[in-house]
């Protein structure tokens, strides 16, 4: 099926698409000159929308933008023609909280953020106020120096890939000679970072190991890449966090965890996804919910306490019943943080893939979504939690969100700041993105490693060149 579309004002075409996408995430929207299923027409008191059967005038909201307008008057259109209503309303961007943020630090009150989510964006009630709440319990960590800078550390490999997958993580079975090469060229990028960093005089808040799977490698590769970046970014500083995604309960060994309390490691993620073994299995993973729960307790009577668990609502085949089994068996292991993501179906995926070929199918209501994200919540509240940092991403199962809960007083820092683009951030391996701050000119500046992990192998004396260069931009003394 394919939706085709007109409007008369050329420069509000993305924002029309985007809307109508919404109601129609699978299906081709298309802006035609002629034989439209709706035609979009902006006037200067309103906007006339009108399909073959239908059609409605909305007249122009008082204190929106134009912009917010076209969004809101086509949403109600489309909301009306489907029957269907989306939480975040005219929303699509990746961080809503932002406008609370903003809201916020103008000294407007909560009951005036509420109001102006709703008013501008259609976003419920509830929808807003967990923006509020994020951006509330983010303050404290949004205050920055421009020489404080995080640090990210990309593993390309995996155990297997999963079926949502859409990064550039490899399977790692039967590529040993790449994995040496790539991490002693990571070796090497991580050294003359360290040394620019030292030179220049910056310091390093948080440090994060993420991938694909950082845990994938053997131990001894495993310990040596630990050794280096404690060695390069830890020795002699005072870190405030090091995360390692450990991610993969197959790939966790007491070997690994070991090296970890070592090399200064003070908070892990341990990622199931899902505690349903039929669900494991369709997604493409290759360990159990025994496993989980093993590799769990393991972290902890070697003495982690600051666990992190991922899991996702949204997944194949799940409903309400498996969330809720799900979120039984996270809550008894209690971990002290849960990050919640809503499914988002990427085109570079398996999945999507599957979707085309009818070998899946979403056919989750909204009313269903809502209640398995709120079971997610009320978990998160018995455990003590609070929601810190909230993003959203495209082609999201029912255009939901992803939340980081804690513990208060164990935020990652290095979600918090990466997410509000609130610091410099060095990132490192195949595929990562460095992303300088122009706080001054409200501007970013990002410069991406290569996504191929031979490529990344060649050439990796030229793209430190390039990283370095772009970081003497900022720090020029």
């Amino acid at each position: 099926m394919s939706i085709k579309l007109s409007i008369n004002l050329e420069q509000y075409k993305y924002d029309v698409f985007q809307i109508v996408k919404l109601f129609y995430p699978f299906e081709d929207v298309n802006f035609v000159s002629e034989n439209q299923d709706f035609e979009v027409e902006v006037q200067d008191e309103g906007v006339l929308i009108k399909g073959k059967e239908i059609q409605d005038y909305y007249a122009r909201l008082q204190n929106n933008t134009l912009k917010e307008h076209i969004k809101v008057a086509v949403y109600k259109f489309f909301s009306k023609l489907t029957g269907k209503l989306h939480p975040w309303g005219t929303l699509v961007g990746i961080r809503p909280t932002k406008i609370a943020s903003s809201l916020i630090h103008k000294g407007l009150d909560l009951e005036k953020v509420l109001e102006h989510y709703q008013q501008h964006f259609l976003v419920s009630k509830e929808k807003a106020q967990l923006c509020y709440d994020v951006a509330k319990n983010q303050e404290q960590y949004l205050r920055n120096d421009i020489k404080d800078i995080s640090i990210y550390v990309g593993m390309p490999f995996c155990p297997t890939r999963c079926a949502y997958c859409s990064f550039a993580a490899n399977g790692i079975r039967g590529k040993e000679a790449l994995v040496e090469a790539y991490l002693d060229a990571l070796k090497k990028e991580i050294h003359a970072i360290a040394v620019y960093i030292k030179e220049k005089g910056l310091n390093i808040e948080s440090i994060y190991f993420g991938g694909g799977t950082p845990t994938s490698v053997n131990n001894e590769q495993f310990a040596d890449i630990l050794k280096s970046i404690h060695k390069n970014f830890i020795t002699g500083s005072e870190i405030v966090e090091f995360t390692v995604e450990a991610g993969r309960p197959d790939s966790i060994t007491k070997e690994k965890l070991m090296a970890m309390k070592e090399y200064g490691v003070t908070r892990i993620s341990i990622n199931p996804q899902s505690m349903n073994d039929k669900t494991l299995t369709t997604i493409g993973r290759i360990h159990t919910v025994e496993e989980v729960i093993n590799k769990f307790n393991m972290a902890r009577d070697l003495g982690f306490n600051n666990i992190n668990m991922d899991i996702i609502v949204g997944l194949p085949g799940e409903g309400i019943e498996e969330v809720e089994n799900t979120c039984r068996e996270i809550f008894r292991l209690k971990p002290e943080s849960l990050t919640v993501h809503g499914m988002s179906i990427k085109r570079a995926s398996r999945l999507h893939e599957d979707l085309i070929n009818d070998k899946y199918s979403n056919k989750l209501g909204m009313e269903e979504l809502t209640k398995m994200f709120e079971v997610t919540r009320k978990t998160a509240q018995k455990l003590g939690m609070i929601p810190y940092y909230l993003y959203r991403q495209k082609n999201m199962v029912g255009n939901m969100e992803n939340v980081g809960y804690t513990i208060k007083g164990l935020e990652c820092i290095y979600n918090v700041k990466i997410m509000e683009e609130n610091q410099v951030n060095i990132a490192l391996g195949a595929d990562a993105v460095t992303k300088v701050i122009f706080s001054e000119e409200n501007r970013i500046e990002r410069f991406a490693n290569l996504k191929d992990v031979g490529e990344y192998v060649n050439r990796i004396d030229e793209l430190i060149e390039r990283k370095l260069a772009l970081l003497d931009t900022v720090y020029k003394g």
